[in-house]
């Protein structure tokens, strides 16, 4: 693969050896499938940031370490290369780690090995789990400052959380099918993709006690432990339906929702109300089609740029950050929704 970049500054990026490199673009033996790849990746994000290259200041390598299906990553890497260029004259080079479906030891073994080779920082979505809190704690000790970003592991010692108010969007999501629902009574399906991200069990915990408060007629079936994936989400949305025969609608937290849509289909469950999050490219998509009712969305870019913020202040590259709070939701319908 041609490139313009020194072999260091791909051995940065990708965390590989000078000698590794070498050998894997030289095509040399001893290089595994999987580390070729790494080399590949590392190449195709410093052209990305060739511009941020070119600028004067400080380097400094910030690792985005994500648990999210490939359409919520693809949304985040465009938003954080479209937000670095604002902390010029510091140039911050991204490193990012995404997996779709990982436990909590794969992650602490993404988050070890970052400390290995040393990061300034390391902004986080990850499992609200007892190992993941432990190595975020480990991370702090080290001097690396985590923000978690999402969803929360507020029992750890992380630097701050930026993300939305995922209890105030379960609440406007209840409050939305109380506008709609009108006293009728029926079943509501609710979905997410782990219980263990606290900031989809946040949304989960709010939407159920409002719901109860505002529609005590109606009941909510739920599937959790898709992952946001096609096929597991479907999964786990066979089980939850079944022996219903009318769906007054569904609230889903955690995405694939073409795959719910469908699944519900092949049950003759055509849902009457959809509520999903995340303006993804499926979900603008579903929403113009009008198979979604709305979109609560949060700006991913004014996340991205306040856990920067935070990263940067820790290393007194910029003033302290005042505190901002947490995003409020913003509602999304056909009518106001961006094309890109």
């Amino acid at each position: 693969m041609k490139h313009p970049f020194p072999l260091k500054e791909i051995a940065l990026q990708s965390g590989l050896s000078l000698a590794t490199i070498d050998r894997a673009l030289h095509g040399r033996a001893h290089v595994s499938a999987q580390t070729a790849r790494r080399v590949q990746a590392a190449i195709v994000e410093l052209t990305r940031q060739e511009g941020q290259l070119a600028a004067r200041g400080r380097r400094m390598f910030i690792d985005i370490v994500v648990e999210a299906p490939r359409r919520f990553s693809d949304e985040l890497r465009r938003a954080a290369n479209q937000v670095l260029p604002k902390f010029a004259p510091a140039v911050i080079r991204p490193r990012f780690h995404f997996a779709e479906d990982i436990g909590p030891c794969k992650t602490v073994a993404i988050l070890s090995n970052i400390a290995k080779r040393g990061s300034q920082g390391i902004v986080l979505k990850a499992q609200n789990v007892a190992p993941i809190r432990a190595e975020i704690d480990r991370l702090i000790e080290l001097k690396i400052p985590v923000v978690t970003v999402f969803t929360d592991c507020p029992d750890s010692a992380r630097l701050a959380y930026v993300g939305l108010n995922n209890a105030n969007a379960g609440r406007t999501a209840a409050y939305l099918f109380a506008q709609w629902v009108q006293g009728r009574s029926g079943a509501v399906l609710t979905t997410t993709s782990r219980r263990q991200f606290q900031g989809e069990e946040a949304r989960a915990q709010a939407f159920s006690a409002e719901m109860a408060r505002l529609c005590p007629q109606v009941s909510l079936r739920e599937a959790s432990g898709g992952a946001g994936l096609a096929l597991g989400t479907a999964a786990q949305i066979r089980q939850a339906v079944r022996g219903l025969n009318h769906l007054l609608g569904v609230y889903s937290m955690g995405g694939a929702n073409a795959a719910i849509l469908s699944t519900l289909g092949i049950a003759q469950l055509e849902p009457e109300f959809f509520i999903a999050h995340d303006l993804d490219r499926e979900n603008r998509s579903l929403l113009r089609q009008g198979r979604l009712a709305f979109v609560l969305h949060h700006d991913l870019r004014a996340d991205l740029d306040q856990a920067f913020q935070q990263i940067t202040s820790y290393h007194k590259l910029r003033p302290p950050v005042l505190a901002q709070g947490t995003a409020d939701v913003q509602i999304i319908t056909p009518a106001n929704c961006p094309r890109e």
